[in-house]
């Protein structure tokens, strides 16, 4: 990736346009000093727009230079309690204002923010105070029970008072790593730590592929603590765009925003593009000119029947919060196969490697590997990565197709052995997505006594829908081969989900063994 590159991107994206002299030169002087991390962008963007509306959400309307402002407020009354450089801060909160001006005060002191799932329990936040050893934690007051056991220090929405000033801040001496928690879908969550950008070539190769355009008014419904929230969040401010912000994901409130002509670009996970289509379609739906999801697959159909509805501009990046990003599918990429992940973007590298670690052919499944400019920099408890030929493994299984573009067949650790046949579940799950009655589905391996393992479906119908086990068998195995037919249907009211929409399959019923 080389400059003509960047300076073309960000001339397409409205990154270049003239402006006030004075105040592009403070812009650019804010990046030499601070950096391309959270710090650094926000005060980029006071530096050049300060009177731009930053930030929208349920109680306030800030300008960028109101941000900044109360970010540095926030950064003074940590720094008088004596935080400083490497210390970790929990951060408990909704997306919000509040939250980002929090999360850059952090960041601001060369401090370590870690970012907390709003969805965990007592028991769970307790372990991650333990393991990330925080010196104290931030939060919104609706979490101030679940934080009582906690011996730390915590401080709710009204630390600090109106009367903290922030005197001189300086850049640090080492930037603050911003500390995202795995998923926790299988107990106590990892901490993976964020590297900080080095400069513009990270933002190219996402908007690059997304056309998100400087000052857009983006609605990030996605969570702030989750990766692909995060992300951004760190998009928006680096394009100085008016950032949308809802407490709490209400997909009525969402379709409404969107035909009224509210937002430029939805950021979201792919369960509320599914709760969107679950509405009734409303007039002034194509309004939209970027929706960007990620996080999960998207179900079967799912990408056709969106952009049926709301035009061409779905966006899927497939990522982790180890790798960021893997590739982007485009929606002339989901037109053309909608389950496909897409391909990826510049700068980044991806193979399919079998089990000898040679690459795969075309059209053969493997374990996907990738590097990126912003590969994680380790896990805060140092547990081991997969590595092989300068390349993170993800954990996922895959192929690429003819055209280049990556597929994911499900995760490694998902697929079974049923009768010495390999089995994806993936495969099942799209197939069944796509059935008119099904609304949500998941399948997994189960044991069994005969085969060692088979699959197991679990169901949510639409309002008023009814489907017959049987009929539900008989669909896979007109489409699939005999052994990838489920056993055990079983009909749920809803899936178990964590707080960023993904299907906790320990939670699921288990049938029982034979």
């Amino acid at each position: 990736m080389d400059l003509p590159f960047i300076a073309t991107t960000m001339a397409r994206r409205g990154l270049l346009t003239p402006g006030n002299p004075v105040r592009i030169v403070r812009q650019f002087g804010a990046l030499g000093r601070w950096g391309f991390g959270l710090a650094g962008e926000l005060r980029q963007a006071a530096a050049r727009s300060p009177h731009r509306v930053a930030v929208v959400d349920d109680d306030r309307r800030v300008t960028y230079a109101e941000l900044l402002a109360g970010a540095e407020r926030i950064a003074g009354a940590l720094r008088d309690e004596g935080v400083g450089s490497r210390d970790r801060i929990g951060l408990l909160m909704r997306n919000s204002a509040r939250m980002i001006e929090t999360l850059i005060g952090i960041t601001t002191l060369g401090a370590d923010p870690v970012l907390i799932n709003t969805g965990l329990s007592a028991s769970q936040l307790a372990a991650v105070g333990g393991d990330q050893e925080l010196r104290a934690v931030l939060h919104d007051d609706e979490f101030a029970p679940q934080l009582a056991p906690l011996t730390i220090p915590t401080r709710d929405e009204r630390w600090p008072g109106e009367r903290t000033r922030s005197g001189d801040l300086r850049p640090p001496e080492r930037p603050g790593r911003t500390i995202v928690l795995t998923s926790g879908t299988t107990g106590t969550p990892k901490g993976a730590r964020r590297p900080t950008p080095g400069g513009f070539r990270p933002l190219c190769s996402v908007i690059d592929r997304i056309p998100l355009r400087a000052g857009d008014r983006v609605l990030i419904s996605a969570p702030l603590f989750h990766t692909w929230g995060f992300a951004g969040l760190q998009i928006a401010l680096a394009l100085r765009a008016t950032i949308h912000l809802h407490r709490r994901f209400q997909p009525e409130r969402v379709r409404d925003t969107i035909a009224g002509g509210g937002v430029d670009a939805l950021i979201a996970v792919p369960v509320m593009v599914q709760q969107l289509m679950d509405l009734p379609a409303q007039a002034g739906s194509r309004t939209l000119r970027v929706a960007a999801v990620s996080g999960s697959a998207l179900p079967g159909g799912l990408a056709t029947r969106f952009m049926d509805r709301y035009g061409d501009v779905l966006y899927n990046l497939y990522g982790s919060t180890e790798a960021s990003w893997v590739s982007i599918a485009t929606p002339a990429d989901l037109r053309a196969a909608p389950d496909t992940a897409g391909r990826p973007p510049t700068g980044t590298t991806v193979r399919i490697l079998d089990e000898d670690d040679r690459e795969a052919p075309p059209g053969t499944v493997g374990r996907i590997f990738v590097t990126n400019e912003m590969i994680f920099e380790g896990y805060t408890n140092d547990a081991a990565t997969r590595r092989r030929h300068g390349l993170l493994g993800t954990g996922d299984l895959g192929h690429v197709d003819a055209a280049g573009r990556v597929f994911v067949d499900g995760r490694e650790d998902d697929m079974i052995v049923s009768g010495g046949e390999n089995v994806y579940p993936a495969e099942v799950e799209d197939l069944l997505a796509a059935l008119p009655q099904v609304r949500e589905v998941a399948v997994i391996g189960v044991p069994d006594e005969e085969y060692g393992q088979r699959l197991a479906a679990y169901l949510v119908l639409r309002e008023d829908e009814k489907l017959d086990p049987d009929v539900v068998r008989e669909h896979v195995r007109r489409n699939r081969a005999r052994f990838c037919v489920p056993r055990d249907v079983i009909f749920l009211d809803a899936l178990p989900r964590n707080a960023t929409g993904k299907i906790l399959a320990r939670e699921l019923p288990r049938p029982a063994a034979g």
